[in-house]
């Protein structure tokens, strides 16, 4: 068996690494025992790398300290927000005595910028791409290419990156001054065996939608680096599993509001397996997330084609109507959700929200009273029948229907709110007073509630406080027209006519 062959210390190009796979398609055994050799035979500073997979990365690490047992080995594993290696390594404690360190998790570090270099992503105004290219070279990067003599004077042991193909690909465009001091290339081709359990693991086992929510992120970023890993294993995959994988991707990227991304990773999923309803069901939540509802709309409409009894999809097609005030269609699409899912509160409460902005509200009392049977706490589902209950004029139902909601939720401000308004509306100012004050505990800034409290306060004759009320409303919202009608009003009563007339004026100009 022959060792692979090692380039000379030049500047390395993508085309060569190509070139040396073709030149030596070793067996993972068989590369093995290449870096096993590699690593007995060296002293000093000497820089290897390891394209191979995590759970391989691993499986190389316990081989090699078994194999190796007099030789010092230590793994220092990197995360996200690792910017200097140098610094890294000389925190280990006694470094200088190391044989071989094994760097892991350098593609935490790398993911989103080899992402924005190669999909487009635009992550801020601080890190912008041009043109499709990385404006800047990850910390991590820049640092290695400034520090490769460095390292060699303070590190005499061997220094072996373990690293996934498009880590491996990003490192050597973004660090290629540190990369030219390779002295050795070792690849692992994925078993199949293995690959299928990491992606069953990876698809169905490490988490659902409420764990990523969860997600710090750097455990996030951990995990994006993890499915892109095998992504970038293209050779060993299949259709079906690059698909799940890029399905999975853009749910944990959509988890981290990160939709653009999401959304991308969909699209990938998407190209391999058009009929993924489920891929284009959430695409469409993105797209709604990003504000961008008729393109939302479309994607559920997809998913619908595939699968017509999808009720998630008819309920978020429902959500994205309404956000288009499109109130009748809303109606029809929450309505065919609840065909399928005749208990799916959510679908029994869209339904109202939009029967309500119809002006349909005893209909829309109705179907709140359907969520409510199915879910008592549905603080939302509360606070809307209450406020249906107020456009029909029954007010002491109303305040009942707010005071559920707060039960639930006591830090409901616009429950609070609307509470106010029903007290204003029996006349009970008092009451209403103290009801807006808990809503401005919560939201300070909520104007409403300062125009409702300067209103009652004006209807108890508390004409200065009425006054200093409506101008904090103002502050929040400078055009708003009936706190500066209602401010002027109180300034009348109170005999300051000039103020008055400057502050109907306003009103007249908004």
């Amino acid at each position: 068996m022959t060792n692979p062959k090692v380039k000379p210390l030049t500047n390395f190009q993508e085309s060569d690494f190509e070139g040396l796979r073709e030149e030596q398609p070793l067996t993972a055994a068989e590369s093995y025992q290449a870096l096993l050799r590699s690593l007995r035979r060296k002293n000093g500073f000497n820089l290897l790398f390891v394209r191979c997979s995590p759970v391989q990365a691993d499986e190389i690490i316990r081989r090699v300290s078994q194999d190796l047992p007099n030789k010092n080995i230590q793994v220092l594993q990197l995360d996200s927000e690792t910017d200097n290696l140098y610094e890294k390594i000389v925190d280990l404690p006694n470094y200088t005595n190391l044989n071989i360190l094994f760097v892991r998790g350098l593609e935490n570090a790398l993911l989103r910028y080899e992402e924005a270099e190669s999909e487009g992503y635009f992550l801020s105004s601080q890190s912008p791409v041009y043109g499709g290219t990385w404006a800047g070279v990850p910390k991590i990067l820049g640092y290695l290419n400034l520090s490769r003599e460095r390292f060699e004077r303070q590190f005499p042991f061997t220094l072996v990156f373990l690293l996934p193909e498009f880590a491996l690909r990003y490192f050597i465009r973004r660090a290629s001054d540190f990369f030219d001091w390779y002295s050795g290339v070792y690849e692992f081709p994925t078993d199949k065996d293995i690959l299928e359990r990491e992606i069953r693991r990876l698809v169905y086992l490490d988490g659902d939608l409420d764990t990523y929510k969860q997600f710090t992120p750097q455990q996030r970023q951990e995990k994006l680096a993890e499915i892109k890993a095998y992504l970038s294993d293209s050779p060993s995959l299949d259709p079906v599993q690059a698909s799940e994988l890029w399905h999975k991707k853009g749910l944990i990227h959509a988890m981290g509001k990160e939709y653009e991304q999401a959304i991308a990773s969909y699209d990938k999923a998407l190209e391999i397996k058009p009929d993924d309803h489920d891929a284009w069901n959430y695409r469409g939540v993105a797209l709604d997330d990003l504000g961008r509802f008729a393109e939302a709309i479309a994607s559920y409409d997809k998913a619908l084609e595939i699968k017509p009894d999808d009720h998630e999809a008819w309920y978020n097609r429902g959500f994205a109507l309404d956000d288009l005030g499109r109130f009748a269609e809303a109606i029809a699409s929450y309505y065919k959700a609840l065909e399928i899912k005749p208990d799916d509160h959510e679908a029994w409460y869209g339904r109202g929200f939009a029967l309500g902005n119809l002006g349909r509200f005893a209909e829309a009392i109705a179907s709140f009273d359907r969520a409510l049977e199915i879910k008592p706490d549905y603080h939302e589902a509360w606070n809307n029948r209450g406020i249906a209950l107020g456009n029909l004029g029954r007010f002491e139902e109303e305040i009942a229907s707010f005071d559920k909601a707060l039960e639930f939720k006591p830090d409901d401000h616009q429950a609070w709110y609307n509470r106010g308004f029903a007290l204003g509306n029996l006349g009970r100012f008092a009451e209403a007073i103290a009801s807006y004050d808990k809503a401005l505990e919560i939201k300070p800034d909520c104007h409403q509630a300062w125009y409702g409290r300067g209103f009652a306060l004006g209807n108890l004759g508390r004409l200065e406080e009425a006054i200093a009320s409506f101008d904090k409303a103002l502050e929040f919202k400078p055009d708003d027209h009936q706190a500066w009608y209602n401010r002027g009003f109180a300034l009348d009563d109170l005999g300051r006519f000039e103020e008055a007339i400057a502050s109907y004026d306003r009103a007249l100009e908004i």
